[in-house]
């Protein structure tokens, strides 16, 4: 009888199995689709965007001030206990007056006159139940700082969009380095993959040759250890390489458990696109960064104007129309008076003297123009700085990939003629050895020179602001 507790085990596993695999999506991605990718993916692009949203809200929220306020109300209230009010005793105030005046005589023949404290009266007012409706609105007529605010919002949504852009670069920048650094690591594994089978070639025929007696046991050894060691290099680029792969999914935004196969080829023509470009035209303007700054500097001045403004009074209008009605027991939805308040007021608020702060607040604002202003020139010499180092480093890196490119077509004909020469029987498995050390190193020569072309390139064309 089959044991049921392995045949949960096994439907279960299966169950994990199939879920896992059809969670797994495979993408095969240009360069151009990753950075797409990215674009709707990576977190630190998405937060950029959402601080643009952010910002539209704020300007919703300024735009909002300018408008009428209008607001409605209505309320009630009870009084368990009438509140009473003291006044002065003006019944027996006028009855004194009275007497006074009609010369009236006390018992004992004295006119009567009004004694000097005649005591307060006290008496609840009011009704148990008070009720009140109404609608009050108020609209601001003239105020400096909102009417800056309104013209500063576009340049608020122009600079969390130049940021957005900013961020955006720095992002796309890497993923061209990760993206190109895979696909030139692709063609090292490669190269490896060949030395390996030369390699395992020269060492089975170097058994052979000893089988024969036409080796010693030295060069079989040699052979091998030489061997064991192109395997290992191997297993660590490809780690190497899955690891890189990690990282650009990271980067992209990508699950990890997703499957990206690179499509892109790198070519040395294609390195050299932009080699000759003149760079002695090139503006500031086309960078992202410089752009951001010059939108801080505009921001920036609208402050020192928002603050300039508030020497200006501010005029308001404001009107509130309400209905009022008073029972001694909860009645209002019952027959009744209700009666009517309306008023409308105008209020200039003039600003006579603070204590220096908006003084204050207006020169802040200057220096921290002026702070700008610094920055942008600091730019300014940071940018030629870049253009002229990465100019420099993609020039040389192109001399570096010739020189490497030709160093290794001459170290693959040096392994040639030294395995020919070994297969005749006039060269030792020294001689081969050395050789295909020297192809490999030229090798690894020539990939780390690609790479660094490429790394170059990338770092020119953002320089100069034309990384697309």
């Amino acid at each position: 009888m089959p044991d049921l507790k392995n045949i949960s085990t096994v439907c279960l596993l299966l169950f994990v199995t199939l879920t896992t695999h059809a969670q797994t999506n495979s993408h095969e991605f240009s360069i151009q689709q990753c950075i797409e990718y990215a674009r709707k993916n990576n977190l630190q692009v998405k937060n950029a965007l959402l601080d643009y949203k952010i910002q539209q809200q704020t300007n919703r929220n300024i735009t909002s001030a300018a408008y009428p306020q209008l607001n409605g109300s209505l309320g009630t209230t009870y009084y368990p206990n009438i509140p009473v009010q003291s006044f002065p005793n003006f019944i027996a105030l006028a009855t004194y007056g009275v007497l006074e005046n009609e010369g009236v005589k006390d018992g004992n023949g004295n006119a009567i006159k009004t004694p000097d404290d005649i005591g307060f009266i006290n008496a609840a007012f009011g009704t148990k139940w008070a009720a009140t409706g109404g609608v009050s609105l108020s609209q601001i007529l003239f105020d400096g700082q909102v009417f800056v605010g309104l013209q500063a919002r576009q340049a608020s949504l122009d600079f969390r969009n130049k940021a957005y852009e900013v961020t955006e670069e720095s992002i796309r920048a890497n993923i061209y380095k990760v993206y190109y650094q895979l696909v030139v690591s692709k063609t090292q594994l490669e190269q490896i993959e060949a030395n390996v089978n030369r390699a395992d070639k020269l060492a089975h025929d170097t058994k052979a040759l000893f089988d024969n007696g036409f080796a010693e046991k030295l060069d079989v050894d040699r052979a091998s250890v030489q061997l064991a060691n192109l395997q290992t290099e191997k297993l660590k680029l490809e780690n190497t390489i899955n690891n890189g792969y990690v990282g650009l999914k990271l980067l992209i935004g990508m699950p990890v458990k997703d499957s990206l196969v690179l499509t892109e080829q790198i070519t040395e023509d294609k390195i050299k696109e932009d080699a000759l470009m003149d760079t002695a035209g090139y503006q500031y303007s086309d960078r992202k960064d410089f752009q951001l700054a010059t939108i801080t500097n505009t921001l920036n001045e609208y402050n020192i104007k928002r603050y300039k403004f508030t020497y200006l009074p501010s005029v308001n209008l404001s009107s509130q129309f309400s209905k009022n009605a008073y029972r001694n027991e909860f009645s209002f939805f019952k027959k009744g008076d209700w009666f009517n308040s309306w008023y409308i007021g105008l209020n200039i608020s003039v600003p006579i003297f603070d204590g220096f702060a908006r003084a204050s607040n207006v020169r802040k604002a200057e220096l921290e123009l002026e702070q700008t202003k610094n920055q942008m020139q600091n730019l300014k010499n940071t940018i030629d700085n870049d253009v002229a180092l990465a100019r420099n480093n993609f020039r040389s890196a192109i001399l570096t990939l010739d020189f490497q490119k030709k160093n290794i077509t001459l170290a693959e004909q040096v392994y040639n003629q030294s395995k020919k020469k070994y297969e005749s029987g006039l060269g030792s498995t020294i001689d081969i050895t050395n050789a295909q050390t020297d192809l490999k190193t030229a090798q690894t020569n020539y990939t780390g020179a690609l790479y660094d072309a490429v790394i170059a390139k990338i770092d020119y064309l953002k320089a100069i602001g034309k990384l697309q």
